[in-house]
């Protein structure tokens, strides 16, 4: 059965399958981006692997000679460039953090659709809080939390977005591999 859309409404369009539709096209492009950018950040954690072994052998090899200011200096720049490339790697644990979020973000959309989309769960208030129960606990980062529990409360974005910013004592905290 061929659904009426909101290019061409009939007397069986509905606004809860449109609905359904921009839920799922906002699911699938963060999906879709999220898979492009896995394989490019993949790339990059290789090779900073790669770059990361290359200069200790370089650095392993440079001890090996005769101390001298040359020696020295190489010494030095091999020493700044592990520098930044630990620096890349905690770039990329920032990524991983904005992966679970995007990841948490499509989950709550695929489920959001599937009330929607069901007569018998949409006007359920039930299927709406087991709805958010799940959601807020998939929910890794403290940080998710406070601001699932802020919107919630009746609190705007923006008041929200600020509550959810990591506080110093966060257990939200960087771990370095």
């Amino acid at each position: 059965m061929k659904y009426s859309g909101s290019d061409r409404p009939d007397l069986d369009w509905s606004q809860v399958r449109e609905t359904v539709k921009l839920l799922a096209v906002s699911a699938a492009q963060l999906e879709g981006g999220m898979k492009m950018s896995d394989e490019s950040v993949s790339v990059l954690t290789a090779s900073f692997t790669g770059m990361f072994a290359e200069l200790d052998a370089i650095a392993r090899l440079l001890q090996d000679l005769a101390p001298g200011p040359e020696r020295d200096q190489a010494l030095h720049y091999c020493a700044n460039a592990r520098s930044q490339i630990d620096a890349s790697i905690v770039a990329f644990q920032f990524y991983d953090r904005l992966q679970q979020r995007l990841q948490h973000v499509g989950t709550g959309l695929r489920s959001l659709s599937a009330i929607v989309e069901s007569p018998e769960r949409l006007y359920n208030p039930g299927e709406w809080r087991k709805l958010q129960n799940d959601i807020r606990e998939r929910y890794t980062m403290e940080a998710e939390k406070r601001m699932f529990d802020a919107i919630h409360e009746g609190k705007t974005i923006d008041e929200a977005l600020a509550l959810s910013l990591p506080s110093p004592q966060a257990d939200d905290d960087v771990e370095l591999f």
